[in-house]
């Protein structure tokens, strides 16, 4: 059928809105772990904070596993894909630290945020995918939309912001890897790789930086971030594996709106003028794309 229309086209567009629905919860998730983290991470070094909320992560994503039977498939965590995508996480994980200790964290946002940019790059060239220039168009309006939001600055911008951006490439390349993970591994032995790979680097970490007592209400609050953290690496996986890889990725920028509602509630930080334009754009962004992609559907 002309347009792409047809059986094929509708089973697309539903797997891709149920990627959308997938990143978006995901970032809502990893928005409040950030916001327990930040809480803690004042009395807790970061190396140890992040081994132990992995920690915590891994078992309570091993418990659910067993309970649905994946764990007789565990063995493929160490293997191929699976286990490529996991350091690469971890990886990327340390790279963005590293480098948001170093500068202001809205010029790390902005350039951990242009993730959807390389990523539609990628998925292009190695998988294949059809980026049209409205979908283009999209991703390059939501991202002049974060940086309305953040506002970075441009002294902010150091020799980490290159180190920033090689962690943003990273992120970028495990969204494509995941893609290359066979079905039939269950997205939450995906997960438990990902929790055990960071725990691990962490803890390598804090084996050199040595352990500092810790309060039983900070190990509370990381046991309720781990909580979060885990779901929210599920629901990144599952949305990366369900729908293109290129249109799902620009939705983390909800994560900003999650943010934004956040810190009102929490901090009482309020947007100024020009962060609401930003806000108007990313949510425009977003509809647009979800329209494109109702138009494509009914071709």
């Amino acid at each position: 059928m002309a347009g792409g229309a047809g059986p094929d086209a509708a089973a697309r567009a539903r797997a891709n809105r149920r990627g959308i629905l997938w990143m978006c919860a995901a970032m809502a998730f990893f928005i409040v772990n950030d916001a327990l983290v930040k809480h803690v991470s004042e009395r807790v070094p970061t190396a140890q904070l992040i081994f132990v909320r992995g920690l915590m992560a891994a078992v309570l994503v091993l418990a659910v596993a067993h309970r649905l039977g994946a764990t007789a498939r565990i063995a493929e965590m160490a293997r191929g894909w699976v286990a490529i995508r996991a350091l690469i996480e971890a990886v990327a994980a340390f790279l963005y630290l590293a480098a948001l200790f170093k500068l202001p964290i809205a010029n790390a946002t902005a350039i951990n945020l242009a993730s959807p940019l390389f990523i539609a790059v990628l998925a292009m060239i190695f998988l294949g995918e059809q980026v049209g220039r409205k979908r283009w168009l999209a991703i390059a309006i939501g991202f002049f939309g974060v940086l309305l939001v953040i506002q970075p600055r441009a002294e902010g911008f150091n020799a980490y912001a290159w180190l920033c951006l090689l962690s943003t490439v990273f992120h970028a390349t495990r969204d494509l890897i995941t893609r290359k993970i066979p079905a039939i591994v269950p997205s939450i032995l995906v997960t438990l790789a990902t929790a055990l790979a960071v725990m691990l680097l962490a803890g390598s970490l804090v084996a050199l930086e040595g352990w500092q007592p810790m309060l039983w209400r900070d190990v509370g609050l990381l046991w309720l971030a781990s909580g979060f953290l885990a779901v929210g690496y599920f629901a990144m996986v599952s949305g990366v594996r369900q729908g293109e890889v290129s249109l799902v990725a620009p939705f983390r920028y909800t994560g900003l709106l999650w943010a934004l509602v956040v810190g009102f509630v929490f901090w009482g930080d309020v947007p100024n003028g020009l962060a609401w334009c930003g806000i108007a754009l990313l949510i425009g962004a977003g509809l647009w794309m979800l329209h494109q992609e109702r138009v494509r559907a009914r071709g």
